[in-house]
């Protein structure tokens, strides 16, 4: 990838300026569209920090982004978590100072680059415990089972011994969910597109893993919970998956949205959820749960604990550099990935 020198993106008249490679797109559409390109970052203003980056996640909202199944204005620097070092601090920002390493998941995307100014609401300080690599892997994709496990619940609630249905199982918010579920005695039942993919699904807590390549996960739901099926079913997959993820579900049962890897879902009528059991559905976003200071914090403290006590671990099994992004788009969509997957720099 050649590198282009574009206008300063941050701030008109930044009182310094640092240059830094980023990935923008000028256009929606394929992993071509990705250009690396030169930058200048000022000062933080109000509210704001400035980060230097030591890693960057790698999410499939990217590809949403990228693609147009989620418009966005152009031109769009892409990225949504990352981790690093703070090197300057806006006006009002208290919970951060120079110097701290912090990692992220957060609006408006732009972390694919070495160095930018953004919103420190939703950036937290990184314990020492945890190096700069997992940082950056965790945050999105960790906060987003931390909402789904412990926010988005079924009617009464989840306890011990309840069984879920998780999709993608052995996915970036998989695997990381499978361990958590069973930290919480939950009975997780996984389905991902390959024997492979399932057995890292059981090696990391899921209880029972369908490969959905190969067998009828609705028929193989009925016959594992004894015919009652499932209290939730936690699906990003969406097209797919969606009309049989229905069918597994208890009375009252809740289907949880979290996004759409295989298209998006087609238009439904409300009304056939009273026949299948008086379902309830919601679609549920990260954003929605971090859009304040405090729940951002709380949820993240929830995510630390887990993974400094050693009961989730982090997946890193696959890493690009920042230069390589096409390629690792390109692997992300082909679903050639497990666990997470980050750009280093």
């Amino acid at each position: 990838m050649g590198v282009h020198r574009v206008r300063p993106l941050f701030l008109e008249n930044p009182v310094s300026q640092t240059l830094s490679r980023a990935i923008r797109i000028d256009q929606h559409g394929g992993p071509e569209q990705l250009k690396l390109v030169e930058v200048t970052v000022g000062d933080p203003g109000p509210g704001e920090i400035r980060i230097r980056h030591k890693a960057v996640g790698l999410n499939f909202i990217d590809v949403y982004q990228r693609s147009g199944l989620y418009p966005m204005a152009m031109p769009l620097q892409l990225g949504m978590e990352a981790a690093g070092v703070v090197e300057a601090v806006g006006e009002g920002v208290t919970h951060l100072q120079v110097g701290d390493r912090a990692a992220y998941a957060s609006q408006p995307p732009g972390s694919y680059c070495d160095v930018r100014v953004m919103p420190a609401k939703c950036v937290c300080k990184l314990p020492d415990a945890i190096d700069f690599e997992t940082g950056a892997a965790m945050m999105l994709k960790g906060l987003t089972a931390q909402y789904l496990l412990k926010k988005t619940l079924p009617q009464g609630g989840l306890q011990p011994g309840d069984f879920v249905l998780f999709h993608a199982a052995a996915g970036g918010v998989g695997l990381i969910a499978c361990q958590w579920a069973k930290a919480l005695g939950l009975r997780l039942i996984g389905t991902a597109g390959s024997e492979q993919k399932c057995g890292l699904a059981l090696a990391n807590g899921a209880e029972f893993a369908i490969n959905y390549a190969a067998d009828d996960f609705a028929v193989r739901v009925k016959e594992i919970t004894g015919g009652k099926g499932v209290k939730v079913v936690y699906d990003s997959v969406g097209k797919d998956t969606w009309d049989k993820s229905l069918d597994c579900l208890a009375p009252f049962g809740l289907m949880a949205s979290f996004g759409n890897a295989s298209g998006p879902v087609a238009p439904m009528a409300p009304g056939m959820l009273g026949p299948k059991g008086s379902l309830y559905l919601t679609r549920q976003t990260l954003f929605t749960h971090i859009a304040t200071r405090e729940s951002t914090q709380a949820m993240a403290d929830d995510l630390f604990a887990v993974v400094v006590s050693g009961q989730v671990k982090i997946h890193i099994d696959q890493r690009f550099a920042l230069e390589d992004v096409q390629k690792a788009h390109v692997a992300l969509e082909a679903r050639q990935t497990t666990g997470c997957t980050i750009l280093t720099l």
